[in-house]
């Protein structure tokens, strides 16, 4: 099993064969030629291909090239990975081979029925992206302090494993392990659920007069960023996780019923009770979502700092809270309508808060509590 070695630390050496050239898989490329490991990149696209080489993912694959590869990554739509893998394992004999689809029960189930070797294979899913697509958008760092699941069957050998471990560590994401189920279960939940929903609130926008979507803050834009997302990748991702996320949605019906009938009558007796019930429901849920750096949940105090629009004024309002001494622990942008200013909305530790405050208005910013 000498391919699966890997240097130092458990990094890679090499060669790497990516198959599949779009956003994720480019990216992949870009990394690993960045650490100078070796790539070679087969696509069914030929321009695709081209663009990812002519970009410096790596270099198009012949068989001669990567005859003992010590990684093949499948980097293939959801809908034809388990072809892609299955074909792999037959045409690189000692390699790893994983995928990194977004969804995994049902590839390693097919995997298992076709008799494919699992003991090379290990399931993945970078969660990681952009709203654009294909490989002009891919970026070498995509994969930096981003999760990374790792979801070994029971047949996957160690070193399959740890192939695959290197290969996310290599590109600095952050690895966990998940049973494919349980992979499954929770990407419906904290992925696949806010895509449905920002879509439909998308989808409401249509045909509404722009001056209704002159009043729209950071609240609209920030439910329906994901909204951009293309189509033809999450038909193929809902189709192939769709009993996990109809589970979810049945029980966002019930909430959807159970609001809609207190607004019928929002003068019913108890009706107000069960609207805050609802409103507190969503606070419990959201104060549960990991933290900074992924530890517990903080309460941050926030702020905002009104600043001319123009250019370098946000980077001097950074170079100056640095100077003061306080850390940003997240920070929003947005812009006052009618008016040429934009709004800095600042978080940070609720010991810093009035310090900052008072330290910005003495250097002459513009403070809104």
């Amino acid at each position: 099993m000498s391919a699966f070695r890997t240097r130092g630390r458990g990094h890679l050496n090499g060669p790497v064969v990516v198959v599949g050239t779009g956003l994720l898989g480019t990216s992949i490329g870009l990394g690993l030629r960045g650490r100078g490991v070796p790539v070679f990149l087969s696509d069914p696209s030929p321009t695709n291909q081209a663009v990812a080489v002519d970009i410096g993912a790596g270099l198009p694959l012949t068989r001669l090239d990567a005859e003992r590869p010590e990684l093949v990554v499948v980097a293939a739509p959801p809908d034809v990975t388990a072809d892609v893998v299955a074909q792999a394992l037959t045409d690189y004999p000692q390699a790893a081979v994983i995928d990194i689809a977004s969804v995994k029960s049902g590839i390693q189930a097919e995997l298992r029925a076709r008799g494919a070797d699992l003991g090379r294979y290990v399931g993945t899913h970078p969660m990681a992206g952009r709203e654009k697509s294909g490989p002009v958008a891919a970026r070498g760092e995509l994969f930096t302090s981003m999760p990374w699941v790792l979801c070994p069957s029971a047949e996957t050998s160690p070193e399959a494993l740890q192939t695959a471990r290197a290969l996310a560590t290599d590109l600095g994401a952050v690895v966990s392990e998940f049973g494919a189920e349980e992979h499954d279960e929770a990407v419906a939940l904290v992925s696949h659920l806010p895509q449905i929903m920002s879509s439909l609130v998308a989808s409401r926008l249509q045909g509404t007069p722009l001056h209704a979507l002159s009043l729209a803050g950071n609240g609209l834009r920030d439910v329906t960023r994901i909204a951009a997302s293309d189509p033809t990748l999450w038909v193929q991702i809902l189709g192939a996780n769709a009993g996990k996320v109809v589970g979810i949605l049945n029980g966002v019906r019930e909430d959807l019923n159970r609001l809609i009938g207190t607004l019928e009558n929002p003068a019913a007796p108890g009706a107000r009770l069960d609207l805050a019930q609802l409103i507190s429901e969503g606070n419990a849920g959201q104060s549960r979502i990991p933290g900074k750096h992924g530890g517990p949940p903080l309460a941050y105090s926030w702020l905002t700092v009104l600043v001319d629009d123009t250019p370098g004024q946000i980077a001097r309002l950074l170079t100056e809270i640095g100077e003061i001494g306080v850390n940003l622990e997240d920070l929003r942008l947005d812009h006052s309508s009618g008016q040429n200013v934009g709004m800095v909305e600042i978080s940070v530790l609720p010991n810093k808060h009035d310090l900052l405050i008072e330290a910005l208005n003495d250097r002459g910013w513009r403070v809104l509590q």
